[in-house]
């Protein structure tokens, strides 16, 4: 059996929903991650989250019974400290705005921090702090007004916790973007640089990035060259797929990590729809249709070919009904 994962010489995975919810593993996450580095496959763990360093984060999959070393994780820190370094001279001052995780990789990049926009910074960088300060941004506003080069680690509008959404660091960065006229370099996903950070320390000639979310996982994947799959253990359903735009559709689908281990799904047209693993969706009068009673592995082939009759329709203008397709697969997310 070919899996899907043999076209690939190494998987990146995003984290939160992929391979974790909050504090428990997604189920399966780490038996497929166990199977994975048993055919040898190397694996990359990648985090738009700047505020803790991939020692800590290696530890926490330790923790969840997942293999991980410190090496195995590309932080937005260490690309958005990668970002600076390549503009400014060795040696150059940094205004840093964030926890020590992000203080360390600047450092690490042979750049020097300054504590105020007085001090002439040459470059600001901006990452998440759970104990951020106002008169931060302020310092912060004040250097990028004076010239110095802004790097965001991401601009996440919001991001999920035990009790809710709470705001993400992109209500921070875009407090300093009132006050200045220029946009930040932003280091992480759906911006290119967290992901070819990643694939440079992995070495990946045929990588493959793993995630939750259309608009940030896939599109960064799309954006930076790398193929991607979507896994539908997380924030993205299958009715988000149906309709997802171009830049933010993935090349596969898979109900959670462990698909990577299964034959890719792949859809031919045909005269009546589209056929997905032997499974028939059809297409009469703008809506689609599948058969009842499916087994859950020809749930998830008929959402796939469902979705590409409905981006083929949206690209010429037109909305199919997949409500029957929805209603099918109940087994799909």
């Amino acid at each position: 059996m070919t899996a899907l994962v043999d076209a690939h010489d190494v998987v990146l995975f995003d984290l939160d929903g992929v391979v974790y919810l909050g504090p428990q593993p997604v189920p399966g996450a780490a038996e497929g991650i166990a199977r994975l580095r048993q055919r040898g496959v190397r694996l990359g763990f990648v985090t738009n989250n700047a505020a803790r360093r991939p020692e800590d984060v290696a530890a926490h999959l330790q923790e969840l019974g997942i293999e991980c070393a410190a090496g195995d994780v590309t932080t937005s820190g260490q690309a958005g400290a990668r970002l600076l370094a390549e503009r400014l001279p060795a040696g150059a001052a940094v205004l840093v705005l964030g926890t020590d995780a992000l203080r360390s990789e600047v450092l690490a990049r042979g750049l020097t921090e300054v504590d105020s926009a007085d001090d002439a910074p040459a470059g600001v960088i901006q990452g998440y702090d759970p104990q951020l300060r106002w008169p931060r941004l302020n310092e912060a506003a004040h250097a990028v007004q004076r010239g110095a080069v802004w790097v965001a680690t991401n601009t996440d509008s919001n991001r999920p916790t035990e009790r809710g959404l709470v705001p993400g660091h992109g209500t921070a960065v875009a407090a300093v973007r009132a006050a200045v006229t220029v946009d930040p370099l932003v280091a992480g996903k759906p911006a290119t640089p967290l992901l070819l950070e990643a694939v440079q320390r992995t070495g990946g000639q045929r990588p493959v990035f793993v995630g939750d979310r259309l608009d940030t996982d896939v599109a960064g994947a799309r954006a930076a060259g790398l193929a991607s799959v979507l896994v539908l253990s997380g924030s993205h359903g299958k009715a988000d797929l149906l309709a997802a735009v171009p830049g933010q559709r993935p090349d596969h689908v898979a109900r959670d990590l462990r698909g990577l281990l299964e034959p890719a799904l792949t859809s031919t047209s045909t005269d009546a729809g589209a056929v997905a693993e032997g499974v028939e969706v059809r297409l009469v009068d703008g809506a689609l249709s599948v058969d009842d009673g499916l087994d859950p592995r020809q749930q998830l082939a008929a959402v796939w070919a469902a979705s590409r009759l409905s981006w083929a329709a949206a690209d010429e203008g037109r909305t199919l009904d997949a409500t029957a397709v929805l209603a099918a697969t109940p087994d799909v997310p």
